[in-house]
């Protein structure tokens, strides 16, 4: 794995008491006071109820490599990205000679959904080993404040309780899988 690769800085905000309050807007309830429970976050997380787009991330990749970076851009829904340029006027190097492998920072900021449906594609086993170290960068420094959110993060063959891929890799026929998806489905962080 790349030894370089780094998250400067993780920055989370999330104020749950919003999250509930919108929730219970929706539903014609008064705002409440009550701060809301491990139990309902997550079960808000799991339903993927609008409200939990208010919950934003920031955090940036230093030492990222291009072409994993460009994984990331892909994902365009609730999530926006900041690359360092290539662009020759700015760099000085010629970007037709830059390699793929030349690293860049990728800053990143994105709400709860995003990372959701970003874990889904990028912690899937067919994903390159490269990008999905650099998710798990991410999603670590989300579970020093959120597990509820890091909990549901996962592949789409959790997610749907079935791989969908045309050439699967086989790890949704393991013990380990079975394992994985009872841990979705009962809540396991």
């Amino acid at each position: 794995m790349d030894e370089k690769l780094k998250i400067k800085y993780a920055k989370t905000r999330s104020i749950w008491r919003d999250v509930a309050d919108a929730a219970r807007t929706t539903i014609h309830m008064e705002e409440g006071e009550k701060e809301p429970s491990s139990a309902w976050k997550r079960r808000m997380l799991l339903s993927e109820h609008s409200p939990i787009r208010q919950m934003i991330f920031k955090w940036k990749w230093v030492n990222l490599k291009y072409w994993v970076s460009v994984h990331f851009v892909r994902h365009k829904i609730g999530i926006e990205h900041y690359v360092s340029t290539q662009r020759t006027d700015r760099t000085g190097q010629n970007r037709d000679e830059i390699p793929q492998s030349a690293l860049v920072n990728h800053e990143c900021c994105a709400n709860a959904q995003a990372l959701i449906t970003i874990s889904r594609k990028r912690l899937c086993r067919q994903a390159s080993p490269e990008t999905i170290q650099a998710w798990k960068l991410v999603l670590d420094e989300v579970r020093k404040s959120e597990p509820e959110l890091v909990s549901v993060c996962v592949p789409e063959c959790v997610y749907r309780g079935f791989c969908p891929e045309f050439k699967p890799c086989g790890y949704s026929e393991t013990a380990a899988y079975m394992k994985a998806l009872k841990a979705y489905r009962e809540g396991a962080t």
